[in-house]
């Protein structure tokens, strides 16, 4: 399989054995059998025909700020999309980009050219195409607040279709491509005109509000886990008493409840070990089971 993806892309773009804590925000996990980088959507369809010919496993990971990686590894191939996939462009109220674009690389462009909207992503560390797959969120506003309309690839590369935010079934991290496994190539957001300096001011509150209040200086996935109906999960993690409860090198964050961290050497079999006597504890405490918004993948 590697001699017939190497005859569809570089084989500097190949990577066998790759360590995920390298290409994943926890900095934690095993290595993938292979990781494949395509720098454009022609590469990225060969090397998802040979990998549906093949049968098989394979994942995309765009900036890997919500996946962890379990410490077996992953049976597979992992396919990053590479800098290709990383354009922005602004056309009056609209920006298009590609989908490895960061969210903050997208916000930032959006206040240069003086259009509001996406402020509250700003400071979300994932690349479009996770966003859009997780309709990412924070501060109130979220990706489907602005999105337009995307275009996706099928998961065997056959099919190149584009899809309107009605399509996408956009709810609280959810999107109808984590049932149908299309991958996002790019997207189209509509923004409105604003006065460039406030936008940038709002920014900036917003980043100075997230240092304060949240762990910036340890790798995570940012918020571990969902927000259970009715409740806060920071607050329930909390109120169960689990703040700075620690498992190896992973540990409840003591400025926020909500995140799990990386303190220094976690393994995912830490991280994950952490997870469920969080998960255990607010169940006995107040029948709330606390579900992960981070992907957990790969083999024990």
């Amino acid at each position: 399989m590697k001699k017939r993806l190497t005859e569809k892309i570089s084989g500097s773009l190949m990577q066998e054995d790759a360590p995920m804590a390298k290409f994943t925000s926890f900095r934690a996990g095993g290595c993938a059998d292979l990781l494949v980088q395509p720098q454009n959507i022609k590469e990225l369809q060969d090397v998802l025909q040979v990998l549906q010919e093949e049968g098989c496993p394979h994942m995309v990971l765009g900036n890997g700020s919500n996946v962890l990686v379990k410490d077996g590894g992953y049976r597979g191939v992992i396919v990053k999309l590479g800098s290709g996939f990383d354009h922005v462009t602004v056309e009056g109220n609209v920006i298009r980009c590609g989908s490895g674009a960061l969210l903050s690389a997208v916000a930032k462009a959006a206040a240069d050219a003086g259009l509001t909207g996406m402020e509250c992503l700003s400071g979300i560390p994932g690349s479009i195409g996770g966003a859009v797959f997780m309709n990412a969120g924070a501060y109130g506003g979220e990706i489907k607040d602005v999105l337009r309309k995307v275009s996706v690839i099928s998961q065997d590369g056959a099919h190149l279709s584009e899809l309107d935010t009605g399509s996408l079934d956009l709810g609280y991290r959810h999107s109808i491509l984590q049932q149908t496994g299309d991958i996002v190539l790019e997207a189209e957001f509509m923004l409105q005109p604003g006065n460039e300096t406030e936008i940038k001011e709002k920014m900036a509150e917003l980043k100075a509000r997230r240092n304060e209040k949240q762990p910036v200086n340890y790798p995570s996935a940012g918020s571990f886990f969902k927000r259970p109906e009715g409740y806060f999960a920071g607050k329930l993690v909390q109120d169960a008493d689990l703040k700075g409860v620690s498992v190896g090198g992973a540990e409840v964050s003591q400025l926020h409840s909500g995140f799990l961290i990386n303190k220094g050497g976690a393994t995912a079999t830490d991280i994950i070990q952490l997870m469920r006597i969080v998960q255990a504890a607010v169940m006995e405490r107040f029948g709330v089971m606390l579900e992960p918004e981070v992907r957990i993948i790969g083999e024990e």
